[in-house]
């Protein structure tokens, strides 16, 4: 094995892997007399507490992306990376005080159902189908290649083996116990999650420190890279295409963020699946608080491994394991899995278990809600409108399944992809910023009509084709802008709510939609605690981002 695992970390790893499918199929049971419903399998009942809620949503975000891909981005750039994760958490209190109310309040089992009851049927149909699609062609898959990616780094695991072991993991609790088998495990899953990176960082700045301690590794690694802690890159920076300074604070990723956080199904499931509204913000809440310390084990071990790899006095401290899988500006995201490598015995058990968790929790969130849209979205919807609670239920995990084996084919073929974190959200970035558009008229100003939202949707693709394809050697005219990817975003969205506005005005003269929903003064009213604790946020952002600023 690559990772020279001992029997202690097999115990612990198996351990980890029983006590999830024990809590898994131990939820998931049926009470005696109660034949499991929609509600039951796709939103738990409506039965979460909040610090399920705020767990699950890290666990459902959380996964090979961040813990292999995130890291990988930070040995190729650093610090600045971690801006998805910092600025997640000023989104997550948008989200809870602007969108929760009306989302909970129309008793939403899917996104896709908001769309119907603000616009209509058709144009529901159309992004259902795309979110399944995108669902199962591009986030299943890469999670799953990232995950088997790991899995081959650190035990020698067969790339397709490694991809049918997390499949099947993944399906034996959350295809029969539906979302509540896969919030309630998510839970124990983030206390893997965040104890087995907590101790992966130690491990890697105690190592550039000589055994000296973490926060003499941290100020080695600071005063080795100083150019990897820049949270705001300048444009001399080669990695400025991807993270275009202030651009990033005032741009394109309040696109990618809102999106994410605010209309995406496996995301918001979750907070639709709380028992009250103030206890979804809650979730919400300890989420963002969460969200805060996410770089600390997903970013600093990429800047550890960076100087590590540059240093010939600590790759000659770590004798011959240090030169196998060796990451490279080619190959960044070995940078993690090459890092398991050194961790004790027991440890590297627990560290092992945590990436799994982070792996197979979104699988299994990124299934349910596959299920959900197809189930209440498709299949109630054109193919049997009265079905039974029954063969609602089957239908949703019949329809996980299919798309967990149609995810398990497409993962080989994503292999060659450097800096996998960034390629997702870089194309992820071609359809989010015309959907959000859509979704922010429809939500916020009264006069968007459903022509305009289609026509909007359908515009921005070529809008979001033409920043992107002709910079890159399709032409080389001055009319085609030569921008970074995120900045792209920031315009298609502006440009396709701008579509959105015109076509609204024309078609109804400036008078009200009439679907338009009714907004009341009291409807965003938040409680003490959540304000205090968006307050708190919001005061650690701005002091992290004056430390780091450039």
């Amino acid at each position: 094995m690559h990772a020279n695992f001992e029997l202690l970390d097999y115990v612990i790893f198996v351990g980890y892997a029983i006590l999830i499918l024990g809590v898994g199929l131990w939820v998931s049971r049926d009470k005696k007399g109660h034949e499991k419903n929609a509600e039951d399998y796709f939103l738990a009942g409506k039965s979460l507490p909040w610090w399920a809620i705020g767990a699950s949503l890290i666990a459902a975000n959380i996964s090979a992306e961040q813990f292999i891909g995130m890291s990988g981005s930070g040995f190729a750039l650093g610090l600045a990376i971690a801006s998805y994760e910092w600025m997640a958490a000023i989104t997550l209190i948008i989200v809870g005080k602007y969108f929760l109310p009306i989302f909970i309040e129309k008793g939403l089992y899917t996104i896709p159902e908001f769309v119907e009851q603000r616009y209509s049927t058709n144009l529901k149909t159309i992004l259902a189908i795309f979110w399944i699609a995108l669902y199962v062609f591009v986030n299943l898959a890469s999670v799953l290649y990232l995950g088997s990616l790991a899995l081959e780094t650190i035990m020698g695991i067969p790339m397709m083996y490694g991809v049918i072991g997390l499949a099947l993991f993944a399906a034996a609790y959350s295809l029969y116990g539906g979302l509540s088998a896969v919030a309630w495990t998510d839970v124990i899953q983030v206390v893997f999650l965040v104890l087995g990176g907590l101790f992966t960082t130690y491990l890697a700045l105690d190592t550039v420190s000589g055994g000296a301690g973490q926060l003499e590794g941290l100020k080695i690694i600071y005063e080795a890279a100083p150019d990897r802690f820049a949270m705001i890159l300048d444009k001399s920076n080669p990695e400025y295409k991807n993270l275009p300074g202030i651009g990033v604070l005032v741009g394109g990723l309040w696109v990618a963020n809102i999106y994410y956080w605010g209309f995406n199904q496996y995301i918001i499931q979750r907070t639709l699946a709380a028992k009250s509204l103030k206890e979804s913000q809650k979730g919400i809440l300890l989420a963002a608080f969460l969200k805060l310390i996410i770089p600390l084990i997903v970013v600093i071990p990429g800047i550890a491994a960076y100087v590590m790899v540059n240093d010939p006095e600590i790759l000659a401290r770590l004798g011959d394991a240090g030169l196998k899988n060796l990451p490279s500006p080619e190959q960044a995201d070995k940078a993690y899995p090459w890092l398991l490598q050194f961790l004790p015995t027991g440890l590297k058990g627990v560290a092992f278990a945590a990436l799994t968790a982070a792996i197979v929790s979104s699988l299994a969130s990124m299934l349910n809600s596959t299920s959900t849209i197809f189930t209440m979205d498709i299949y109630k919807q054109y193919i049997n409108k009265n079905a039974s609670n029954k063969a609602t239920v089957n239908t949703g995990r019949i329809s996980a399944a299919v798309a967990l084996i149609i995810a398990c084919i497409m993962a080989p073929l994503l292999g060659g992809i450097d800096q996998a974190f960034q390629f997702i959200q870089e194309y992820t970035g071609i359809v989010s910023p015309g959907i959000l558009a859509v979704f922010l008229l429809g939500l916020f100003w009264k006069k968007t009509t459903n022509k305009a939202a289609i026509i909007g949707a359908l515009v921005s693709i070529p809008i979001a084709m033409f920043f992107k394809i002709a910079p890159k050697g399709w032409s080389t005219s001055p009319v085609f802008p030569d921008l970074p990817w995120m900045d792209q975003m920031g315009y298609t969205a502006i440009l396709t709510a701008l579509v959105i506005v015109a076509v609204s005005l024309l078609q109804h003269k400036g008078k009200d939609d009439d679907k338009a929903i009714p907004i009341g003064k009291d409807l965003f009213k938040t409680s003490p605690e959540f304000n205090i604790g968006a307050f708190v946020v919001m005061i650690i952002l701005v002091v992290l981002y004056s430390l780091f600023w450039n």
